[in-house]
């Protein structure tokens, strides 16, 4: 999967045509909380969804069928006021092909538990660039350049700049709602703070993490598993040099959280010195989680 700046003039015709879809999605609604409501209000809202993603277009690149971005979002609705207002949380987990292979890596795994939408059933759902028109498609529509910034991020360094900038202009649309989760007051973990880390010059590091884990790292493990893995030891650099700085970044404690086992499972093969120094540096970035990082050591 290569984000190729040249096509020919056919196929970017047969791309719109047959392609033009960004995300490959699973979207669910889980409502099992909910009583005295009609199940069918769940069932369209996820259409709602669905087709939300998948009608607009969120970049300019087209996209092959085997290229698009795959993702996985879970709404849990906990509360519902009144028939048409729900509260809950959402799970949005996005995936990244790993080239020679049929292994998809978390790039991110993420909860937001600021998830609070009006919904109608059978209403459209309207989004415009810089604009708030409600609370589920900024939703939506702020996660969607999320997930693109992140993808080419994986594929190009600093590649995402553009969607992250996208986001950041949902968020900062929505800033007039009163909506939670918008505001970079309300806290250091919300979707606001989410894209400032993205976009921060400070916080770069990260992003050359994504892209040379991805790319140099797990990309390269199809040919060479020592050097792609020999690769990966030099992209916690990154988490450390952000550590440094702002140990409970939010940017960084999404990582750690989306990455901490695909990194046990990379260094349970790597030799003793290896493991020795993977250990020590993650415990240091992830001391909640020290502990684990010694499952690399065990015999199975």
């Amino acid at each position: 999967m290569i984000r190729k700046g040249f096509v020919t003039c056919f196929f970017i015709l047969i791309a719109h045509l047959s392609f033009s879809q960004e995300f490959l999605g699973n979207i669910q609604v889980q409502s099992q909380k909910i009583q005295g409501i009609d199940p069918t209000v769940f069932t369209t809202m996820k259409t709602s969804m669905f087709e939300f993603m998948n009608n607009q277009s969120w970049s300019d690149y087209r996209f092959k069928i085997e290229e698009r971005v795959e993702f996985a979002m879970v709404f849990t609705i906990n509360e519902v006021i009144g028939g048409d207002d729900f509260k809950g949380t959402l799970n949005l987990v996005l995936k990244r092909p790993v080239y020679g292979t049929d292994y998809n890596s978390d790039v991110i795994n993420i909860i937001d538990n600021d998830i609070h939408f009006r919904y109608v059933p059978y209403q459209s759902m309207e989004f415009v660039d810089g604009t708030y028109s409600n609370n589920l498609s900024s939703i939506l529509a702020f996660y969607a350049y999320i997930m693109m910034g992140l993808d080419f991020d994986t594929f190009s360094l600093l590649g995402g700049t553009a969607y992250y900038e996208k986001a950041m202009a949902v968020a900062t649309a929505a800033q007039s709602s009163n909506e939670r989760g918008w505001q970079g007051f309300e806290g250091p973990k919300n979707r606001y703070s989410l894209v400032e880390n993205l976009l921060n010059p400070s916080y770069e590091d990260l992003r050359k993490f994504l892209y040379e884990y991805h790319l140099k790292g797990l990309d390269e493990m199809a040919k060479s598993v020592d050097g792609g893995r020999t690769s990966i030891g030099k992209t916690l650099k990154y988490f450390q040099n952000v550590y440094n700085k702002r140990p409970g970044l939010y940017l960084l404690q999404v990582l750690l959280e989306s990455k901490r086992d695909e990194i046990i499972n990379i260094y349970k093969e790597a030799s003793p010195a290896e493991k020795i120094s993977m250990i020590n540096m993650m415990k240091e970035i992830d001391p909640a989680n020290g502990t684990r990082y010694e499952m690399v050591n065990e015999k199975y």
